[in-house]
């Protein structure tokens, strides 16, 4: 099952990232709460495009349905191999 992060996750999430990142001095940061904004923005925006692929997907695996279930193939696996596939074709990060 897969688990999405909602918005107070994501704003958490890059909250502590960057937090971090000065804490450790891998970063000098002028405006904060800006870099926050901007990398839980960037965070979302892989999520949708992450949605976007998924769609992508299962639309390819409906058009061959037929022979899937004729050739019993787990769909699953099938929509996972697909989704690798063209996520590294995209450069997206899964």
């Amino acid at each position: 099952m897969e688990m999405r992060l909602n918005k107070n996750q994501i704003d958490h999430l890059a909250f502590m990232t960057v937090r971090n990142l000065i804490k450790e001095e891998k970063i000098i940061a002028e405006n904060k709460n800006k870099l926050v904004e901007d990398l839980a923005n960037i965070i979302t925006e892989e999520f949708q495009r992450e949605d976007k692929l998924d769609q992508e997907v299962r639309e390819i695996l409906n058009k061959h349905m037929e022979k899937i279930r004729k050739e019993n193939i787990e769909y699953q696996t099938l929509f996972r191999m697909i989704k690798t596939k063209l996520a590294k074709e995209r450069d997206i990060v899964l």
